[in-house]
């Protein structure tokens, strides 16, 4: 799309002042600059919002219930080149999301480029995913991150930086990631690939690789995660499994393995239950965690109940069964 120049909008806002010697004059100006204005492409931007309310328990602890809230704008856009490549932006404003006092608000921001021959390049600061990281949300949905003081599973790492790499499409429903992570202080650079692939009806399979880029002599290592999922009618089943292996021969290799089953009622009601199993070498406790949730959507509001269960937290049995219920109401727009 060709922009149109300056000088013919003026022309439009004061068109009642124009003789016609002028407009021979400003005739010719506005031509030589449409030319000049013919590499000039418009792209198109758009805004998306989220927000979020709720309360829970605090698991494990005495007290009163704890209130939360969230909200999000994903500013994305993009346009072609007239070389035939594609380029877009995305860039979310998130207070508070794990950001430093000097970056906050911004959170997640990207670019990427593209074409059907080339596949897409996509350079990432905060909020970057490796080929492997973007696979490894375990089949339960990393239902460990609720409050109990389970730390986070290790993953790839994906600095700021980051580059990853889409291949163009070798075969029908068959996805192909590489990607590279620069380093940084106590992080040296990484290199990871994801595959998924969808050309079975309702299956879904996936293995990623990546490295740990971590130099503290007990932190580095592979993570490597295979994943499938399998929807049939109203039911959906996923397994997982990611396993950490260490370089240090002192250090302790975890496991994670999950599945979850989901039942659609209607199109706007499903329930879900799910479990994750945390082992690590050396641990003769596991740390097991359970969930069931239910979530019913109208409109663009959907209200999210979950009861969550975890045994075993830290690798021990000092603190018994724990619990936490989370009552959600989330908008988008």
């Amino acid at each position: 799309m060709i922009k149109k120049p300056r000088l013919l909008l003026i022309i439009t806002l004061n068109k009642g002042v124009i003789n016609m010697n002028k407009f021979k004059k400003i005739g010719l100006t506005a031509l030589a600059g449409s030319l000049v204005a013919t590499s000039a492409y418009a792209g198109a931007v758009s805004v998306a919002g989220g927000a979020s309310m709720g309360v829970k328990n605090n698991a494990g602890k005495d007290g009163g219930k704890s209130w939360t809230m969230g909200n999000q704008l994903t500013f994305s856009g993009g346009g072609e080149l007239d070389n035939g490549l594609n380029v877009s932006i995305s860039f979310v404003l998130d207070q508070g999301d794990g950001v430093t006092a000097t970056t906050a608000p911004f959170d997640s921001h990207s670019i990427t480029v593209s074409s059907d021959t080339l596949g897409s390049v996509t350079m990432s600061g905060e909020g970057a995913s490796s080929a492997h990281s973007a696979l490894d949300t375990t089949a339960a949905g990393d239902i460990f991150d609720n409050g109990f003081g389970i730390s986070s599973p290790a993953s790839s790492d994906a600095a700021s930086g980051s580059l990853l790499y889409t291949l163009p499409s070798i075969m029908d429903d068959l996805t192909v990631t590489a990607s590279y992570s620069g380093g940084g202080t106590s992080l040296a650079s990484t290199t990871a690939i994801g595959v998924t692939f969808a050309g079975v009806d309702g299956l879904s399979v996936s293995y990623g690789q990546g490295e740990m880029g971590s130099t503290a002599t007990n932190a580095s290592g592979d993570a490597t995660t295979m994943k499938a999922s399998y929807a049939y009618g109203s039911f959906t089943a996923a397994i997982s499994n990611t396993e950490i292996d260490y370089d240090a021969a002192v250090a302790e290799d975890d496991e994670i393995s999950a599945w979850k089953v989901s039942y659609t009622v209607t199109d706007d009601l499903s329930i879900s239950y799910g479990e994750e199993t945390h082992e690590e070498n050396g641990k003769s406790v596991d740390q097991e965690v359970e969930q069931i949730s239910a979530s019913y959507t109208t409109g663009g509001m959907t209200v999210s109940l979950s009861q969550t269960e975890a045994t075993g937290t830290d690798h021990a049995t000092t603190l018994g069964t724990q619990e936490r219920w989370k009552l959600g109401l989330s908008f988008a727009f």
